[in-house]
């Protein structure tokens, strides 16, 4: 299969080589390898600093711009020293692929030099401004402004971007990746062919395809995997599932370590939890059935919101479900992003370190990234009679806590203060305010003890957790309160 840039510079090359020859930016022709390895660096400097890369033409006579062909051997020699260069010269390292590709009956050597992510590429052992840039079809060293705007279209590969694997065949990586699953998941119909499947693959990032072969990406294993066993590295980043006895972690029930990537695996998880999580027992229309004490969708919710926001660059640790008589917890490696405060995560503009999963798992249409996740997980806990959410940011880790169901009367002063400060901020969310009934009813109270519910609204304004809506007014009977921040 004839890669795309190929066919593309071999259109360029018959649009430079007449009527009127002439070399364009995007394209250097050359008869043989010059042997001034300066001015060999400097093109590869400025085509990896060009949108799109460049391409190095070789069998090409630099006088006439008559083809003249290249030999296996001489080609061999050229990439291996190119490559040399592009390793140990310049910095970052440049990327090349190439291909000989028969051109009039003649043998010509393409070198495709890729556009760099992180720029200025510049002489390795000298500063930024030793790079060069492409103009008017010849290579010269950057200006200081051009410099400059190059470090403004810089930017570090994501994780998720990184290969997972080495070279593979594409049989090799079509076993390491549920496709099936994926292709489900995208609602997605099953494809022609091979090389089709391949392009639609690279398309969604979950591989990055090369000449020789193919590579997975860091987010196609994550997402993807059959099993991160098989993905050196990644093996930790697999979830886990924890059971103890009782309130701490002295003693455990069992664990159960997930195999396959998040997308794969994320409805197989949804029905383990399903399965060890308590229920209770309640009648509807004179039949008993088991209802599950925590809401399916907070669970759905945490789980992708672990999954997603964790720091994939923290080693040895990775996303865990931890469930205690009372309570589930679900951490991540991983602290908040600077922008995100504890209190302020219920309703916020979603933010992620890991853009690529987020959006996977939104067009998987497990999760949303409109900011609504938090706001589920809450006016579900809310439904289900549950205590408060509870947020908890650590040195190196962020946990989210679902408590079993309590009365107000078992609740701490804390708890029973965060609860009003959740409700309020649901409220405000629904272009509403909180009220002493709403809050009554929130907490599953009776009207006798609505002095109570006011007693707990003077404690969540005394604590700078609420605040009126309307500060003028006397009354405290139809009084409406929203959140601190509003």
């Amino acid at each position: 299969m004839m890669k795309k840039w190929i066919n593309s510079a071999a259109k360029v090359l018959e649009t430079c080589l007449g009527p009127v020859p002439h070399e364009c930016n995007e394209l250097d022709w050359k008869q043989g390898l010059s042997p001034k390895k300066d001015r060999l660096t400097q093109h590869l400097s400025a085509f990896a600093n060009y949108p799109n890369g460049g391409i190095l033409i070789f069998g090409v006579d630099d006088q006439t711009a008559t083809l003249k062909g290249v030999q296996q051997p001489e080609a061999a020699s050229i990439i291996g020293q190119l490559a040399n260069i592009g390793r140990d010269a310049l910095e970052p390292p440049v990327t090349l692929d190439h291909a000989i590709v028969d051109i009039a009956g003649c043998p010509i050597l393409f070198v495709l030099v890729k556009e760099s992510k992180i720029k200025p590429v510049h002489l390795r052992g000298k500063s930024l401004d030793h790079c060069y840039i492409r103009s008017g079809g010849t290579t010269r060293r950057a200006s200081r402004q051009e410099v400059g705007s190059l470090l403004l279209n810089s930017r570090s590969p994501r994780w998720e971007e990184l290969r997972a694997t080495l070279l593979l065949h594409s049989e090799e990586m079509l076993a390491k990746l549920d496709t099936v699953i994926i292709r489900r998941l995208l609602e997605r119909p099953e494809v022609e062919s091979n090389d089709e499947l391949m392009r639609w693959l690279a398309d969604e990032k979950f591989i990055q395809s090369d000449n020789e072969g193919y590579y997975i990406t860091n987010f196609g294993a994550i997402a993807a995997a059959r099993s991160l066993k098989e993905f050196e590295g990644l093996e930790r980043k697999s979830i886990r599932v924890i059971r103890y006895e009782g309130l701490n972690k002295v003693q455990t029930i069992d664990e159960v370590v997930g195999q396959k990537g998040y997308a794969s695996g994320f409805e197989g998880l949804i029905a383990h939890l399903k399965r060890v999580l308590p229920h209770s027992e309640v009648i509807e229309k004179a039949l008993r059935r088991e209802v599950s004490l925590y809401p399916e969708i907070a669970l759905r919710e945490l789980i992708a919101n672990a999954l997603i926001h964790q720091d994939f660059t923290i080693p040895g640790t990775g996303p865990m479900i931890e469930i205690f008589d009372n309570r589930i917890e679900f951490s991540n490696p991983g602290t908040l992003l600077p922008s995100k405060k504890l209190d302020r995560l219920i309703g916020t503009t979603p933010e992620s370190r890991n853009e690529i999963l987020a959006s996977a798992f939104r067009r998987f249409r497990i999760c949303e990234e409109r900011g609504t996740g938090f706001l589920k997980v809450v006016t579900s806990t809310e439904l289900y009679g549950l205590p408060p959410v509870a947020f908890e940011q650590g040195e190196n880790y962020f946990k989210v806590t679902l408590f079993k169901p309590r009365k107000f009367k078992e609740m701490s002063q804390t708890e029973r203060i965060e609860a009003c400060y959740q409700h309020a901020v649901l409220k405000y969310f629904s272009s509403s305010a909180m009220t002493n009934t709403s809050l009554r009813e929130r907490l599953k109270m009776h009207e006798k003890q609505r002095t109570q519910v006011s007693n707990l609204i003077h404690d969540a304004l005394e604590a700078g957790r609420i605040k009126r809506k309307d500060p003028t007014s006397a009354s405290s009977k139809f009084a409406e309160y929203i959140p601190y921040w509003a």
